[in-house]
């Protein structure tokens, strides 16, 4: 630093000197040459005199100056060049001035850089705006990307697996261990509560049959609700709570038969009428079913023998052999009639599809309606001998219908598109008591007879439909089988019911005997099973409803004739006692003594166990004693004894 202050001095001497010979050139006033020599000679030799004494200066500065000396040194000051005025300040050691300026310059160059840099940084900033945004949304993906694979990476204790295939390892798991695992982790709980999981379950545990996935947002509330209900329609049908309707037509004179379908209800009478209950709507105009010009004009009108009814089309034959034809939906005239030579002994109507067969002695048709509406005949045969009973196998549809027929010793099995009847079972001397088909089997009982009953008394016979072989033989009676129950029972379950008074149920799978109920004492004439309940009706007019498990009787009822038909869904039960005798002798049933018509004609009830059908006054007034009476019955507990008698619960006391 010193080496550079000495070096400027002396450059700033060369330059002084340098000046002074200039101004010793020009030409100018004396007086104010030599006043303006002697105040810049004096000047000089102020300056490198301040130099050796700096002292000076200062005791200079304290002393007032001359008026004309003061005005020349600022003149010459002014006069004096910038870098004069920064050396001075260097000499005298202010280098405050120097500072500033560098600083100053620094500022400048410091705001010119900032503009430069402020300007490129907006361009660049202008270019580069739709990069970033393509880069956010790029980050955006990336990072939902990320959060899918964490979700589609199923931690399965050391390895992870896809979420696909996790979720089929889950299908696998019932309810209890869904909620156990749904505990585990998040991904775990996202992949317990997947709806796919929840609607096979709903859908496998026999809940909305013919709904999607997408029908529900949640199939886990929707399982919850449906297991519920159920089990309150389950109370409801051991505790026999629910409403209890008779279905009673007074102008029908003797009941003569009965079919039930779905909501749908439809009887027979001897006075050749025919009515339909829809149990859904009780005030339907479809009710009302008028016969043909032929039977109606009839005096007297023949009898109702059979009917038949399904989701579309009831049916009706007469003893005159007439059948008609009926719509579920319009009622009211028949849309088809037959007539057959001979009286009408076994009528079928397919349960799922339009399909009918009659038999009239030995003679057997299959008809069957187009899309258009029109009925036409399928096939046309003659057995034997006389058809007894007659079954159509459900699941076939109309193409290819199949008719299981019974006719004394032997079982056929009826297929359209087949020349022949192929025969099942015919063993003489054998007669069959009873028939039933499911989609896959046919049944039947058959009656042993002479040295055939010391290999185990009468047996079920169960044949395989596609193959018309034997599939397994069940039962092991000395009474004859009456009635049997293949198409409305559990898969692998068969119920049937015997002169014996026994009610049994029978697993195809093993051929063994799963339950064995004493239940009528005059035998059984109609059974149903399902999954934990039995209910089967007697001879002697009474309905019993089984725990199968238990083997436990729930509750009965009576009605004064034998239990020909039960049917039986989730939440309702329809029952039909019929009687024997169409024309009672020494009774009259004429249309003005409706008490003795009331004894002979028969009573249909139906029983609804539903949520919202538990209203009191649907219930037989035998079923509604109080505590106020003396003596009373309540079915609903079990109990046929006297009330206790407390104090004041009787008006006499």
């Amino acid at each position: 630093m010193a080496d550079e202050l000495a070096a400027f001095r002396e450059c700033w001497k060369q330059e002084l000197t340098s000046k002074k010979e200039e101004q010793r050139l020009v030409s100018a006033s004396p007086s104010r040459s030599i006043s303006g020599q002697s105040g810049h000679r004096d000047s000089k030799n102020r300056y490198f005199e301040d130099l050796k004494n700096p002292n000076k200066e200062q005791s200079e500065a304290c002393s007032p100056s001359k008026s004309g000396g003061g005005g020349e040194a600022e003149a010459q000051s002014e006069d004096q060049p910038e870098y004069v005025s920064i050396a001075r300040s260097l000499l005298d050691g202010r280098t405050s001035p120097l500072l500033d300026r560098i600083q100053e310059e620094r500022s400048r160059r410091k705001r010119q850089y900032d503009n430069m840099t402020n300007v490129c940084t907006a361009s660049l900033q202008q270019q580069q705006q739709p990069q970033r945004k393509l880069k956010k949304d790029k980050e955006l993906l990336e990072q939902l990307i990320q959060d899918l694979n964490e979700v589609n990476d199923i931690p399965f204790f050391d390895i992870e697996l896809p979420y696909e295939l996790a979720l089929k390892i889950f299908q696998y798991l019932n309810c209890t261990e869904l909620g156990r695992c749904a505990q585990v982790s998040r991904a775990w709980r996202v992949l317990a509560e997947d709806s796919v999981l929840w609607f096979k379950m709903c859908v496998g545990g026999g809940y909305h049959q013919d709904a999607s996935v997408a029908d529900s947002p949640c199939w886990k509330s929707t399982l919850r609700d449906c297991r519920n209900s159920a089990k309150t329609v389950r109370s409801n049908w051991k505790n026999r709570v629910g409403s209890i309707t008779q279905l009673q037509y007074e102008l029908g004179k003797v009941l003569c038969d009965v079919s039930s379908c779905d909501n749908f209800v439809l009887a027979g009478y001897t006075s050749g009428d025919v009515r339909l209950w829809d149990t859904l709507h009780w005030d339907s105009t479809a009710s009302y079913l008028k016969a043909n010009s032929l039977s109606a004009n009839t005096i007297p009108r023949p009898h109702v023998t059979h009917v038949q009814v399904n989701s579309t089309v009831a049916a009706a034959a007469y003893e005159d052999g007439c059948v008609d034809l009926w719509s579920t939906e319009t009622g009211g005239e028949p849309i088809h009639h037959y007539q057959i030579p001979g009286r009408i002994q076994a009528l079928a109507l397919s349960p799922d599809s339009p399909v009918l067969g009659f038999a009239a002695g030995s003679d057997v048709q299959l008809n069957c309606a187009d899309d258009r509406g029109y009925w036409r005949t399928l096939c046309q045969v003659q057995l034997p001998k006389t058809v007894e009973s007659l079954v159509l196998v459900p699941g076939r549809g109309q193409q290819c219908p199949l008719a299981a027929l019974a006719a004394s010793e032997a079982v056929y099995l009826l297929n359209p598109l087949e020349e022949e009847p192929r025969t099942l079972h015919s063993v003489y001397g054998h007669p069959v008591t009873c028939l039933d088909a499911s989609d896959l089997h046919v049944a039947f009982g058959v009656k042993r007879t002479g040295w055939a009953m010391h290999d185990g008394g009468n047996k079920i016979h169960i044949y395989s439909v596609e193959t018309g072989k034997l599939t397994v033989c069940v039962g092991n009676s000395p009474g004859d089988f009456t009635c049997i129950n293949l198409r409305d029972s559990s898969p692998h379950l068969l119920v049937c019911g015997n002169k014996d008074r026994r009610v049994r149920v029978f697993d195809l799978r093993t051929g063994s005997s799963v339950a064995s109920l004493y239940a009528h004492h005059l035998g059984v004439t109609s059974v149903q099973a399902d999954d934990w309940k039995i209910v089967s009706g007697g001879e002697e007019g009474l309905v019993c409803v089984w725990e199968m498990r238990m083997g436990a009787k729930l509750w009965e009822m009576h009605n004064r004739h034998p239990v020909r038909h039960v049917r039986f869904n989730t939440s309702t039960l329809v029952t039909a006692n019929i009687p024997d005798d169409k024309s009672p002798r020494g009774a009259c049933i004429t249309d003005d003594d409706l008490t003795a018509h009331r004894r002979h004609r028969g009573v249909i009830c139906h029983y609804d166990f539903s949520e919202d059908a538990s209203s009191q006054d649907h219930i037989l007034p035998i079923c509604r004693s109080d505590y106020t009476e003396s003596y009373g019955y309540n079915y609903n507990i079990g109990l046929t004894v006297p009330y206790d008698r407390l104090s004041g619960s009787h008006p006499s006391h």
